[in-house]
């Protein structure tokens, strides 16, 4: 899958988690609302559906602005979508999973028999055999128990440093192993730079509110049935701000409360006249 594609779905996908809608038309209308309301006119719900269609409905691919990858991609958390592409995971554990096998004098064995049931996931499309690999490098007995030693995390370097356990293929969100991270008024970005601009507070990379501590846009998708017990509120000036997490408000200093019934109620919701375009 190309990473154009793998950006598309992610959009979607994120845009599914935050609103707990099911259909393209809810979707790209709720999309298209979160990017008029940054960028006004810059792209159209129509647009999105379309985008939908080709690359998620279809499995297929078309152009789209580079400009427009750039501006998904940090939608999705990352700086840009070159920072995508070089850095992305799928999350899918199934993607592309092969099992490899071992074969020593001809007595074939499943890697999950030799190796307490340990299964290597190659997330990639090729498919090898150990032996091609062995004759191909000039690996012996000695060798393939130190890759062994290495798939199941036992090789430790030290350095002077903690000793951690290091893995043959690891995963996870490259972004917060920056340094520092920033509020941009709707969620933390990461970066390597201890400043950016005036007004702009860097505080030290905190990967739990990185990943989940972000302000709801749309405070109008709220319901009691998928905000209570979730969501945090912040009251100033008698605005009300909604977030996905406990803690502070970045922009006020407020200690967050619970969001309760009735608050969601009177300041959250779906307005009357408002009407969800359905597929």
């Amino acid at each position: 899958m190309s990473k154009k594609k793998l950006l598309i779905h992610e959009v979607f996908r994120k845009a599914e988690e935050e609103t707990g809608k099911k259909t393209k038309n809810g979707l790209a209308a709720y999309l298209w609302s979160y990017f008029d309301e940054r960028f006004p006119n810059y792209i159209t719900d129509k647009t999105l559906s379309r985008y939908y269609d080709t690359f998620i409905r279809d499995n297929e691919d078309r152009n789209i602005d580079s400009d427009i990858l750039d501006k998904f991609s940090q939608y999705v958390g990352y700086m840009d979508f070159a920072d995508f592409s070089s850095t992305f995971i799928k999350k899918d554990d199934e993607a592309n999973k092969t099992t490899v096998k071992i074969s020593v004098d001809e007595d074939e064995e499943s890697l999950t028999e030799k190796l307490s049931k340990i299964i290597i996931n190659i997330t990639n499309e090729q498919h090898f055999k150990m032996p091609d690999l062995m004759k191909k490098n000039g690996l012996g007995i000695m060798e393939i128990g130190l890759l062994l030693c290495l798939v199941t995390g036992n090789v430790v370097f030290s350095n002077n440093k903690k000793m951690t356990p290091m893995g043959f293929m690891s995963s996870g969100n490259p972004a917060i192993e920056k340094k520092y991270m920033y509020w941009d008024g709707e969620r933390y970005m990461a970066t390597d730079s201890s400043y950016i601009n005036p007004g702009i507070d860097i505080v030290a990379m905190n990967a739990h509110k990185f990943l989940h501590f972000k302000k709801i846009m749309r405070k109008d998708t709220l319901t009691e049935m998928n905000a209570l017990g979730k969501t945090w509120y912040s009251k100033y000036n008698s605005g009300v701000e909604f977030f996905t997490d406990d803690g502070v408000d970045p922009e006020t200093g407020r200690e967050l409360r619970r969001a309760t019934p009735l608050i969601i109620f009177k300041y959250a919701g779906k307005p009357q006249d408002s009407i969800e375009v359905q597929e």
